[in-house]
């Protein structure tokens, strides 16, 4: 069950004047198809125009925030902000998941976790906003939602190669990754895994995929390392 969409306004500090598209971006094509209301119904158009709001905002701020970066770096650098599992992230602290209406089998599926499924009630969101306030009020979203702790994310999505660069650099001890516990149905799996230098834990993390539990284990290794660095520092 859903949670009141009063609240997710409260949180994200943007409150709707046609509360339809707030509804349509929260809306499943799986409940949109169960309840017989039609493709237009579901949240996937807000989410193609959200995506290109999205894309452009990313784009603008990078350009103005880093005049001298090169345009590869700045596509590496939007890539890294915008894509699925940024994006999951970014949802996850505005608790975005538990507003969703989803179909019984998108439910019993464990849909309100899944990467995939929050991402695109994301970009929808964002296009439910710009068509209710227009682009200030988007920009003002992406600013504030995604846009923002760009070290930390950045760590979050290269998280794998850092650890392995930081490693190669100081030690020629293995990085490896151990499984340590999978638990739930095959449709919803949790995934705990720990990274390793050597046989010294550095981080664990937690994913509805194996790779998604690496990638938290490896951004949690980098942190602990970068604190032990900055401790040890005169």
């Amino acid at each position: 069950m859903s949670r009141n969409l009063r609240e997710l306004e409260q949180t994200i500090g943007y409150k709707f004047n046609n509360r339809e598209f707030l509804t349509r971006a929260m809306t499943h094509s799986s409940y949109a198809n169960e309840h017989r209301l039609g493709k237009e119904a579901c949240n996937e158009r807000l989410e193609f125009l959200g995506d290109a709001v999205l894309e452009l905002v990313s784009s603008d701020f990078l350009y103005h925030k880093f005049p001298d970066m090169p345009e590869g770096n700045l596509t590496k650098t939007r890539a890294s902000m915008v894509c699925e599992p940024t994006l999951a992230y970014c949802a996850e602290d505005i608790h975005l998941g538990e507003y969703l209406l989803l179909g019984k089998g998108e439910e019993s599926t464990g849909g309100r976790g899944r990467a995939s499924v929050v991402s695109d009630a994301m970009e929808a969101l964002i296009g439910g906003i710009y068509l209710d306030g227009g682009f200030a009020n988007a920009k003002e979203f992406i600013l504030r939602f995604i846009m923002n702790d760009m070290e930390h994310k950045q760590l979050f999505y290269d998280s794998k190669t850092i650890l392995q660069e930081i490693v190669q650099g100081q030690t020629e001890e293995p990085l490896t990754y151990e499984l340590l516990k999978e638990e739930g149905p095959d449709h919803n799996k949790l995934f705990e895994s720990r990274a390793l230098i050597g046989g010294q834990e550095v981080g664990r993390g937690q994913g509805r995929t194996k790779k998604g539990a690496e990638q938290l284990a490896a951004y949690h290794g980098i942190l602990k390392l970068k604190n032990m660095e900055e401790k040890g520092r005169p």
